[in-house]
């Protein structure tokens, strides 16, 4: 069942974090669950989950960003797509990522983006077969120093 996060779903959303980011710090200031409770409590945020039988099996991050060009319509970041380890090519990723952009099309988004520092040729077959181009625009990051 596609659905959005619950809090009690915090520490299964962190499990599939850590399997996207094994290297990313452990944090012990309870700054990830006020984190998290802001995302559930603030428009235009939603952090969706795949429950399978009870169980969180993958999470998608969608972000609907109000705009003021293309006639004021919003467009979607999606971020931090996971799907649990064992279960990746049994087809939930298409699963989770359709109902998110489905998601993005019904709040009026005009177009939805996401990014991958992944360099293996699976990931980004993975994300043009849900519909993404590589081609249509350039990306660029810019980090602190």
């Amino acid at each position: 069942m596609f659905r959005e996060a619950r809090p009690d779903d915090f520490p299964d959303i962190l499990r599939l974090y850590r399997q996207l980011q094994p290297d990313d710090p452990w944090l012990h200031d309870g700054s990830d669950a006020e984190t998290f409770d802001r995302i559930l409590s603030s428009p235009g945020l939603h952090l969706f989950v795949l429950d399978l039988d009870g169980a969180v099996v993958a999470t998608t991050y969608l972000n609907v960003i109000p705009n003021i060009s293309r006639s004021a319509s919003p467009y979607a970041v999606i971020e931090n797509v996971v799907v649990e380890e064992a279960l990746r090519g049994s087809g939930l990723g298409r699963q989770i990522m359709a109902a998110t952009l489905e998601a993005a099309w019904a709040a009026g988004c005009y177009k939805a983006m996401l990014m991958t520092g992944s360099r293996e040729p699976a990931v980004h077959n993975f994300y043009r077969a849900c519909g993404f181009s590589a081609d249509a625009k350039t990306a660029y990051l810019a980090r602190p120093s």
